[in-house]
């Protein structure tokens, strides 16, 4: 056989996709859970990833701070070749999180990614709530979604302005399905996740001028914040758990990268293989007075039988969205 009719050797096995390779990202709330498993989906893709974590062993934020489990997970990252950074500064913190963004650029140049993740649990209904137990899960998960953003966003606008032009930047925060369905224990961590959207959406406005883009996800998975809400859904003898976070990360790795320039203050719900677009609210009803100034009156002959009309116990909150489930390989896009 000639030597140009022999068979060409087999191509070699594509390299795994890095969309990622070059930037740099924050992953706050990642030595557990969601966010450890988050960060490794980032450093997976090629982002050298700053682990934060406060470290703080109860979900109530109970307990002595601990650099250690941000250092696990970046421990995990060096394993397998890739480039991470441990900070155990508190975010619900103005200055802490200040040295956050800092930090990150110190270690590994200028920042392109902003993961939100942290938060803790003070579950109580809201006629039995005391002021600490709502202001530290507001402190935590909104104002700590705050403070990082704030640096993160400044950078940002700083570059853009001495580039005169766009520069990278992504962000995603952490929402939740309590948010949308109402959840009656969780008065305080119903209102931070949904004033994390009212931040996200009006970061996304504030930042697309700079190249920036802000997304939210509300997140369904079984971790320590999580684990007495899911104690009664069975893990699987095989396969990866419905539950996993794992099916969370592959969403933020997207939302972090390139291919997702074009999505920008979108909520989106994810679980157990399933991503649902939620959309924005629409206006249901409306209604115009025959006056210069509504009346009591005719307010009440428009509204009470249109209430009377609607299904007893519906609210402004989304409880269907709980239904959400993956419906295999077959189910429409």
């Amino acid at each position: 056989m000639s030597p140009s009719s022999m068979p060409s050797p087999p191509s070699p096995p594509s390299p795994p996709s890095r969309p990622l390779e070059g930037r740099t990202a924050i992953v706050t709330g990642a030595g557990r859970g969601l966010g450890r498993a988050e960060a490794l989906e980032l450093a997976r893709l090629g982002a050298s990833v700053v682990v934060n974590d406060h470290g703080q062993p109860g979900r109530d934020g109970s307990g002595a701070a601990s650099g250690a489990p941000a250092e696990e997970v970046v421990a995990e990252i060096r394993a397998t070749g890739g480039r991470a950074a441990a900070h155990s500064g508190d975010v619900g913190d103005h200055e802490q999180a200040r040295a956050l963004v800092d930090f990150a650029v110190e270690e590994f140049g200028p920042l392109d990614i902003l993961v939100n993740n942290a938060g803790i649990l003070r579950d109580r209904m809201v006629f039995s709530m005391s002021e600490d137990e709502w202001d530290s899960v507001i402190r935590v998960h909104l104002k700590g979604h705050f403070n990082t953003t704030r640096f993160a966003a400044a950078h940002w606008r700083a570059r853009a302005k001495a580039a005169g032009g766009p520069v990278y930047g992504r962000i995603v925060n952490t929402s939740s399905e309590a948010f949308l369905a109402g959840s009656a224990g969780q008065p305080n961590y119903a209102a931070a996740k949904g004033g994390i959207v009212g931040l996200t959406t009006s970061t996304a406005l504030a930042l697309a001028r700079y190249g920036v883009t802000a997304n939210a996800i509300c997140p369904r998975a079984r971790t320590r914040m999580t684990e007495d809400v899911f104690a009664g859904v069975r893990r699987p003898d095989e396969g990866l758990d419905p539950l996993a976070p794992e099916h969370v990360a592959p969403l933020v790795g997207y939302l972090a990268s390139p291919a997702a320039a074009l999505v920008n203050g979108q909520l989106l719900v994810v679980h157990g293989g399933m991503v649902a677009v939620v959309e924005r609210p629409r206006i249901q009803a409306r209604f115009d007075t025959k006056q210069d100034v509504f009346t009591y009156d005719e307010l009440d002959a428009l509204l009470t039988p249109h209430y009377a009309q609607r299904p007893p116990g519906e609210t402004f909150a989304a409880a269907e969205v709980l239904g959400l489930r993956h419906t295999g390989a077959a189910a429409d896009g």
